[in-house]
């Protein structure tokens, strides 16, 4: 869809609204056409783009790491498996940095977590007109194409991240002890409400903080992308292939920094000592 089309509000509002699925108020199902039916949908709604580019881009990255793996060669390695090799290498080496425990799951779920965040936000990197025009000659009306612009997939994955980081705590420290931790610290058994409140705080801030970081960082990008495609044709190339250069290491970064994030919460939850 054509920026002249749509009034400057219309426009941006259309692609910032997810194509939706779910159920009616009048009980049946189906796509909705404009953001008030998406509302009307409740909890139980789909975002149909954001899970289908999810997992798109999740298929792609195991399908060419798997080939990766499976065409490795000692003799002959491709670029390709260079590539990979140096990805695995860069996780590995910030998972002995950051990780001081022995868990097996934990450098590839920071594998899993960093190149599938940088895959899709480099969806940020498309134009935002070209998907969304393609689809609407199919008669899809809405497609948001950057699932981390979407707190629904960035709260999906810190909170998965969350229900391993209480798994590990628990099985690593024993349930008394998790109690200890949360009830007990930092300042002792006559100040249990207290500890309890800031280390309940503490815990739960976790996940928020996880899911609200990548998705306000993207969703700023998207929405400058947004609004510079809103400009005359001749000023939108002169300051989105700045930009875009730019988001490259926004792009980058927010996967890092969730990576990271995810590596020391889970050496936190595997610490003993106290």
């Amino acid at each position: 869809m054509a920026s002249g089309e749509l009034t400057s509000g219309a426009y941006i509002k259309h692609h910032l609204q997810n194509l939706t699925f779910g159920k009616f108020p009048d009980g049946h199902w189906g796509f909705a056409h404009t953001s008030q039916e998406a509302s009307d949908m409740g909890f139980m709604a789909v975002h149909v783009d954001t899970l289908g580019f999810s997992f798109v881009l999740g298929a792609l990255f195991l399908f060419f790491f798997a080939r990766a793996a499976k065409k490795a060669s000692i003799e002959a390695p491709s670029g390709f498996q260079n590539f990979v090799e140096s990805i695995v290498d860069f996780i590995d080496e910030n998972v002995r940095g950051s990780f001081n425990g022995k868990n097996p799951l934990v450098a590839p779920l920071a594998l899993t977590t960093f190149v599938w965040i940088v895959l899709m936000n480099t969806m940020d990197l498309v134009p935002v007109d070209w998907l969304p025009v393609l689809f609407a000659s199919m008669g899809v009306e809405y497609l948001k194409v950057v699932p981390t612009t979407d707190p629904n997939a960035t709260f999906g994955m810190s909170i998965g991240i969350f229900i391993l980081i209480l798994y590990y705590s628990i099985k690593e420290k024993g349930l008394g002890g998790f109690a200890g931790e949360l009830t007990l610290h930092p300042f002792g058994k006559w100040m249990l409400p207290a500890n309890l409140f800031l280390e309940g705080v503490n815990l739960l801030a976790k996940p928020v903080s996880l899911a609200l970081r990548l998705f306000g960082n993207m969703y700023a990008g998207e929405m400058i992308f947004i609004l510079i495609a809103l400009l005359p044709f001749w000023i939108q190339w002169s300051l989105s292939l700045p930009w875009a250069i730019f988001h490259i290491l926004i792009v980058l970064l927010q996967a890092f920094i969730f990576m990271t994030l995810v590596i020391v919460y889970m050496d936190m939850a595997h610490q003993k000592e106290h």
